[in-house]
């Protein structure tokens, strides 16, 4: 998957920012995720948060511990890590505890299964949505907000520079409906990528990134960026070309193609999703 990075900076964590987490040891970039987190000794910090995202962290570390005392396990949570200092975010890094052993999760089937787990997990843990959801600005919230305002979606790619992406995103509007796509709860908006496999071969969530829509957009974001990045047949796609699903994923494509800076137009056309 590209980088999604919203500053566009590959490099390693500033020395301030591994003084504030206690990072110690050598270090070393992950695969999966956006690209951009990197390995020191017993953490694994990456880039590209708000401090708007604070009231997560304990959410998550809550049911990170829950999912990890069931037995057997069916799906596991990466457990975030607060700075020295009682911050969770450090100039945009956030640290979270290293599982040593894993492998990315390329399966496609074990990817939505793991949606669906998680997703109920995530319904029960957090009832009502977070006003803190308000106040992000990061491009991938932005982005999600535009996928479900048409207007929005337009006016936004008809000032961006890629050639054809105003008129793919004309298209996937042209096909929205009203159709409802389920109950709104906390979801994982960007799965693929994010899945790993650890030594007993259960699914272990990581970056943790919070939207308040349907699972079954959702779902639609992880099947098209398995089928963009992971080697997924375009034959998945076949599934979401009628009724609600066709809906979900032509929301999930107006965000993809939305937060991605610069988007590969081409790449999405091949899908002909319109």
């Amino acid at each position: 998957m590209p980088s999604r990075d919203p500053h566009g900076d590959t490099g390693r964590p500033p020395d301030h920012v591994l003084d504030l987490f206690v990072a110690e040891g050598v270090l070393e970039p992950l695969p999966g995720g956006r690209g951009t987190t990197w390995r020191a000794g017993d953490l694994a910090l990456s880039p590209g948060h708000d401090a708007s995202e604070a009231w997560l962290a304990p959410v998550q570390a809550r049911l990170a511990v829950r999912l990890d005392e069931q037995s057997p396990r069916s799906v596991r949570l990466v457990l975030p890590v607060p700075a020295r200092d009682g911050n969770l975010v450090v100039d945009g890094w956030v640290a979270t505890r290293f599982e040593p052993g894993t492998t990315p999760c390329l399966d496609l089937a074990a990817l939505r299964a793991t949606a669906h787990l998680l997703h109920a997990h995530l319904a029960s843990a957090v009832p009502e949505r977070p006003a803190a959801l308000d106040a992000r600005t990061d491009q991938w919230a932005v982005a999600e907000r535009q996928a479900y305002d048409a207007d929005a979606a337009v006016a936004a790619a008809a000032t961006r520079p890629e050639p054809g992406l105003a008129g793919l995103v004309e298209r996937l509007v042209a096909g929205l409906d009203d159709t409802d796509l389920g109950r709104e709860h906390l979801v994982h908006a960007d799965l693929a990528g994010n899945v790993l496999l650890d030594a007993a071969g259960t699914p272990f969530v990581i970056d943790l990134s919070p939207a308040w829509r349907s699972p079954l957009w959702a779902e639609a974001v992880c099947v098209l960026d398995a089928v963009l990045w992971l080697g997924a047949p375009r034959t998945a796609l076949d599934d979401w070309s009628t009724g609600v699903e066709r809906q979900a994923m032509l929301r999930a494509a107006l965000f993809r193609v939305l937060s991605d800076v610069p988007c590969d137009v081409a790449r999405y056309e091949s899908l002909d999703l319109t």
